[in-house]
């Protein structure tokens, strides 16, 4: 292993990643896995089955005490006044010039008499997140870092529940999305777990302390044998998740990108203040000169992060932020950055992928036909 291998983290379960044969590449400061049977393998059996990931990489904030709504109204667009207990929003940090911190979870808990919020954030932003946080914490709340003595399993596809059920007392398959619970995984101990992901295709994702992963890993893998379950890597997250137009802090928006015209107007809540809320409300009303959206290549190519948007002059006019050869559409999609009057469904766009101009269609997220 390389010196700059050695620099970086290693989660939990990193060992038996690597027993797996899994190729192990740097990301966000750890040491993750990209692949273990092929990137096309594993989105499939997301899709279609059963796949587990680690991604104990991301990070978690506990925030309690009497002004813990306070805080997290006043940092967050949505409005966590809504969430009842076992609920979950997501949301973003908006920034004080109209960018985005970065985007989150937000789940209201309680175990015992310990009401919480517990707020889910992006592995490379943990350190900006936190601080960002606390310098605005001028209300009666305490917050504590849990990342790095948490692990996190998503364990993701429509087999998903048959394969998690027998491992928990509570009925978990009756668990609306977007909803959490702390329960006692068989063999485990207490964990929690929410009907969140990051793939479109249903599941949860269960929120384990370290000591316990290695146990989880295994009654996961066990439970999920009889429906082909497979260990799923950071590639397969990616082209899963760019199936259903979902946003990937650094890639589709950033601290110079605005929630109305990434699409996230319908996180952002006026009926609140929140940090630059005024701003953004203007934004809103003013109308963007940009939007995100979702296209398709019509002719042969790969559109990927950083290709130009670009007019029949060849002059770029909007930027991919997103792009890959979707497994389950077999065709080239992507989400770039384009001038509002060409954002409509059905508006051809050119993309300068590799120095060729191919043409492209502006077309609604999410790529997959809902059912």
């Amino acid at each position: 292993m390389s010196d700059t291998t050695t620099e970086l983290k290693r989660t939990a379960l990193s060992h038996i990643h690597e027993s797996l044969g899994a190729k192990m590449v740097p990301f966000a400061g750890y040491l993750m896995p990209v692949q273990y049977s092929g990137v096309i393998d594993e989105h499939h059996a997301v899709r279609n089955g059963v796949g587990v990931f680690d991604v104990s990489h991301m990070g978690e904030f506990i925030v309690r005490g009497p002004g813990a709504l306070d805080l997290i109204q006043q940092v967050t667009t949505n409005d966590a006044s809504k969430l009842a207990v076992g609920k979950v929003q997501y949301s973003c940090l908006p920034n004080e010039t109209g960018g985005i911190v970065d985007d989150l979870l937000v789940y209201r808990m309680q175990h015992g008499d310990d009401h919480h919020y517990v707020l889910v954030v992006n592995a490379s932003n943990i350190t900006k997140d936190w601080a960002w946080i606390n310098a605005r914490n001028t209300h009666d709340a305490r917050l504590e870092d849990i990342s790095d003595r948490m692990s996190l399993l998503a364990v993701q596809g429509p087999k998903a529940v048959d394969t998690l059920k027998g491992l928990f007392a509570e009925d978990i398959a009756s668990m609306p999305y977007y909803t959490a619970m702390y329960a006692e995984m068989k063999g485990v101990g207490l964990v929690l777990i929410s009907t969140t992901g990051y793939t479109g295709a249903g599941g949860y994702e269960v929120y384990v302390p370290n000591p316990l992963a290695e146990k989880a890993w295994h009654a996961v893998m066990a439970a999920g044998k009889p429906f082909g379950i497979k260990p799923c890597g950071l590639a397969a997250r990616d082209t899963l998740r760019l199936e259903m137009g979902f946003c990937l802090y650094g890639n589709d928006i950033d601290d110079t990108t605005s929630p109305i015209e990434a699409g996230l107007g319908w996180i952002t809540k006026f009926t609140k203040d929140f940090t630059n809320s005024a701003a953004i409300k203007a934004h809103k009303e003013s109308g963007t000169a940009r939007k995100l959206v979702g296209f398709e290549l019509l002719e042969r190519g790969i559109p990927r992060h950083g290709n130009a948007v670009v007019d029949v002059q060849g002059a770029t006019i909007g930027t991919v932020t997103s792009g890959t050869m979707s497994p389950t559409l077999n065709k080239p999609i992507g989400m770039a950055y384009v001038p509002t009057a060409l954002s409509a469904p059905g508006t051809e766009i050119i993309i300068d992928v590799r120095g060729k101009q191919l043409k492209a269609r502006v077309v609604k997220v999410p790529f997959l036909p809902q059912a």
